[in-house]
């Protein structure tokens, strides 16, 4: 969810020191359950969400726009899969493609390795791919398919096009590559997945007899199909549990048994080492032949160990986020955004969905969460007003802050600078109080610059929800509006 994000962002990282060389995680350093993108424990946690409350309603609940989790970093299907086939896993032959002609060829190789029939997989980072639709009018973002005239096909059909999927919202994800792979014809399908787990400290495995479809339905109509395992970071799983747990997935003989044990204790060497967050597996199948495999995975990495794990994030793929956050985090700015119209600049998280709550309850709707902290200097500031001011959905700016640490000067500084760098056209409401606020407002007055200043939150709310509302009528009637002061 949006509210671990916020957590995250808001609060600093804490991380308990290593055990046996397995790192362990505090209840801040890692994300609740709550916010993981699975299915299952979606439906588990659904109860324990926050819910929509004034503005922050828009970050706390459900919300399309956030189903991209920024502090669980993941990887596309076919990147989760060369991950596991690096860690001794069984997956399914295949490749990426990013034209129709590279589908075709990833097809003509595994044909020459006695693959006969295909699976076309489209590679955006949201779930419901294969009942998803492109903008083009294609439906389907997975197919299958018998012969290499039908790769080739089908991938022009789905590269360079927006899929929307049941996670995506309205205006769906760039498909830019598309993962080929041999087809198998599984007589088994379960489910396996590992993630962290606050109320047992740890890990959990959690698994299934009944994968290869809608999970949350499996957990929501029959739950005693659903099995949890908790797995001590000090001492990892122990193996006569594993035997276990396969045994409930579905696997009671002793060669597949051990099978998917080894594959479990595979995947569990792959989440400790690479510091992952989740992984999930569905389907975790059996072929005709009685060969294990995983298949579909989906893999979440913790983004405070980046700098640990750079084979791992150099996989990133910007095109499938939000291009205003990427565009902060360059800047080192704590942003989010959101639906609305009207920006905020603030400094301290609390006081910033303090301002959304506000703009929220005199009727109008924040375009984002953005703290700039205590440390943040004039360019930053400058770079957060560019963008908002970059932003076509916001139509007036609301900057609200308290110095303390962050001084209102360097605020003024910031935006006087933007203002002369980037010539804001959109109306600014300011709010400023604490260290310096007089020196602030001599600048400001000093600059010549147009802008509301204000020393009450209320009011300052109130005139931002005021000339965002006429900016947004002058728009949609294609007319040219120009704030003198006062209003």
């Amino acid at each position: 969810t949006m509210w671990s994000r916020l957590l995250k962002k808001a609060l600093p990282s804490t991380r308990s020191p290593s055990v046996k060389g397995i790192r362990s995680f505090s209840a801040l350093s890692q994300p609740s359950i709550a916010s993981f993108r699975h299915p299952f424990i979606q439906s588990q946690a659904r109860g324990l969400a926050p819910r929509k409350c004034s503005a922050r309603g828009s970050i706390f609940g459900s919300n399309a726009r956030t189903g991209e989790q920024k502090r669980n970093y993941n990887v596309h299907e076919c990147d989760a899969q060369a991950i596991m086939a690096k860690h001794g896993v069984a997956v399914a032959k295949g490749a990426p493609a990013t034209s129709a002609k590279d589908a075709a060829a990833v097809a003509e190789k595994l044909s020459s390795e006695g693959v006969k029939d295909y699976v076309v997989k489209a590679q955006v980072l949201a779930g419901g791919r294969g009942k998803g639709s492109f903008l083009n009018g294609f439906k389907g973002g997975v197919h299958l398919c018998s012969e290499i005239e039908e790769v080739e096909d089908l991938a022009s059909k789905m590269l360079g096009q927006r899929l929307v999927t049941k996670q995506t919202g309205p205006e769906g994800k760039p498909c830019n590559k598309v993962f080929v792979t041999e087809r198998l014809f599984l007589r088994k399908e379960t489910y396996f997945a590992i993630l962290m787990d606050r109320a047992s400290g740890g890990p959990m495995m959690v698994a299934s007899s009944e994968g290869g479809m809608d999970i949350e339905g499996v957990a929501a109509e029959t739950p005693e199909l659903i099995h949890n395992l908790p797995v001590s970071l000090e001492k990892g799983p122990n193996k006569e549990d594993l035997k276990e747990l396969a045994t409930k997935m579905g696997f009671p003989h002793e060669e597949e048994n051990a099978q998917a044990v080894e594959i479990m204790e595979k995947l569990y060497g792959l989440f400790v080492e690479n510091d992952a967050t989740l992984i999930e597996v569905n389907p975790l199948g059996q072929s005709h032949d009685g060969t294990v495999y995983c298949l579909d995975a989906k893999l979440n990495f913790d983004d405070n160990a980046a700098y640990r794990q750079k084979e791992t994030f150099a996989l990133r793929d910007e095109s499938q986020e939000d291009p205003r956050e990427v565009e902060a985090e360059r800047s080192d700015l704590n942003y989010i955004g959101l639906d609305g119209n009207i920006g905020c600049l603030v400094n301290g998280a609390g006081l910033a969905m303090a301002t959304m709550d506000v703009i929220k309850l005199n009727g109008g709707d924040p375009a984002n969460f953005l703290d700039l902290g205590g440390g943040a200097n004039v360019d930053q500031v400058t770079a957060a007003f560019k963008l908002l001011n970059d932003d076509q959905k916001v139509m007036a700016i609301l900057v609200n802050i308290f110095g303390g640490i962050m001084r209102c000067d360097i605020i003024a500084l910031g935006i006087i600078k933007a203002a002369t760098e980037l010539g804001l056209q959109k109306p600014i409401v300011i709010r400023l109080a604490g260290t310096q606020v007089e020196e602030a407002r001599k600048l400001i007055d000093e600059s010549g610059l147009r802008m509301l200043t204000t020393d009450d939150l209320q009011e300052a709310a109130q005139r931002a929800v005021r000339v965002a509302e006429i900016a947004k009528l002058a728009k949609e009637a294609h007319l040219s509006v120009k704030f003198d002061l006062p209003l």
